[in-house]
């Protein structure tokens, strides 16, 4: 059947991105990397730059857990006993020992009853909320939550969806507040730290106003959080927001697999009965196969290196090149975004200027990700920066002349 219809209507669909200046266009392809070599850190090879090679400053690898050759190794090795795939969903035939081992790992990490793993995080929160949210719930969500979690929250039709301003706890309140006689039950869901300015959510208050509104509910109040940019890049032993926050009454905690533990695939914790009932009611669970066997096992080594010595050696000195990092920016008199996180925004508050120093940063071998409208608000147009332990002080030091050539030269 000839695809010419509908071509024309997608074309259409593309022409409006592009002149609304939203389009992602082609995306940067890999084709190399280069090991880390005495005081610089790994360098990437891209497609059309032939031996040049690039700095990452925009990987979601906090860590650089998935170039460490124990992660890879524990990869390999399960690799070559149990082949490339599970073989299909859980429930057919697709869970193995690794699999059950990571839940109960996961859930001991978090001090949780217990664990279940998914194909990614987006599926992870796609996959829970849905079947905890009944046509008499109320959803109560950040303004800057992820994507992952506004399209759950529609997909789940609540009785109700409502928005509180970012980090806005008095405005969280007016809405519990508004919520009672209406519903039944309140789910309240929040990014733990918000993935385009690094910042986080102040759990210790909603967890309060949680328990203080709660009796006011037949079925209570849950709270959510996704903390994918948290786990392994936050908190004295990388245990995320909840540890950076001193805040263990979260119900549901989902997280990643794919950032700062280098791996892939996606993870809630919580109580052991919310476990068995998501097995039994979350489609991304129960239709999706999940993370092979090798991920499984890598990740169970990039857990056992975060919560040892070197895990502890490796936090700290991401600790130590985000703020030195931060420092280098405030001192060329950019703007950044406070913060302890190491995502650091540079501040641009313009499309056309942050278009232009991203690609002056990539003629001079960084890679870095602009964050324009509509990701963001007109006027909080940034540059979004990420730091991450494989990073050397030589490494920044590069970063830091490179935009310091590019004010005195190029503003």
């Amino acid at each position: 059947m000839p695809l010419t219809k509908i071509e024309k209507v997608l074309s259409k669909g593309l022409d409006e991105l592009k002149e609304k200046g939203i389009i992602k266009g082609k995306e940067t392809v890999i084709t190399g990397i280069k090991q880390a070599q005495e005081s610089k850190g790994p360098r990437y090879f891209i497609e059309g730059y032939g031996n040049k090679e690039f700095l990452m400053m925009n990987s979601n690898s906090y860590l650089g857990m998935g170039l460490r050759k124990e992660v890879i190794e524990a990869e390999e090795k399960a690799a070559k006993e149990f082949g490339a795939g599970p073989g299909a969903v859980r429930f057919i035939s697709g869970t193995y020992e690794s699999h059950v081992e990571l839940e109960k790992r996961l859930a001991k990490f978090h001090n949780r009853e217990a664990g279940m793993i998914f194909s990614s995080a987006y599926a992870a929160i796609m996959g829970t909320l849905p079947p905890l949210i009944s046509k008499d719930t109320i959803v109560i969500s950040d303004q800057l939550n992820h994507n992952c979690i506004i399209n759950a929250a529609r997909l789940s039709r609540p009785k109700d969806k409502r928005i509180y301003s970012h980090n806005n706890t008095n405005e969280l309140e007016s809405n519990l507040k508004e919520c009672i006689g209406v519903c039944r039950r309140v789910i309240i869901v929040t990014d733990g730290i918000f993935s385009m300015r690094g910042d986080y959510a102040p759990l210790p208050e909603i967890a309060d106003l949680a328990e203080k509104y709660d009796p006011e509910f037949e079925e209570g109040i849950l709270t959510i959080v996704d903390d994918s940019h948290g786990v392994g890049a936050i908190g004295e032993t990388g245990r995320g927001t909840t540890e950076f926050t001193h805040e263990n009454r979260i119900d549901i905690l989902v997280a990643t697999m794919g950032k700062a533990l280098g791996v892939n695939g996606g993870y809630l914790v919580s109580t052991a009965k919310v476990v068995d009932y998501l097995r039994e009611t979350s489609p991304f669970y129960i239709y999706t196969n999940p993370i092979t066997v090798s991920e499984a096992r890598a990740t169970l080594k990039a857990l056992e290196i975060l919560d040892s010595d070197k895990g502890k050696g490796m936090l700290k000195h991401l600790r130590e090149m985000t703020a030195y990092f931060r420092k280098g920016l405030i001192d060329l008199g950019y703007e950044v975004v406070k913060g302890e996180h190491p995502i650091v925004p540079l501040m641009i508050r313009d499309t056309k200027k942050t278009v232009k120093l991203v690609k002056y940063l990539k003629d001079n071998g960084i890679l870095s990700t602009g964050i324009y409208y509509p990701v963001v608000p007109r006027g909080d147009e940034e540059i979004r920066f990420q730091i991450c332990a494989e990073h050397t002080k030589s490494d920044i030091d590069y970063a830091l002349k490179v935009l310091k050539d590019y004010k005195e030269t190029r503003l």
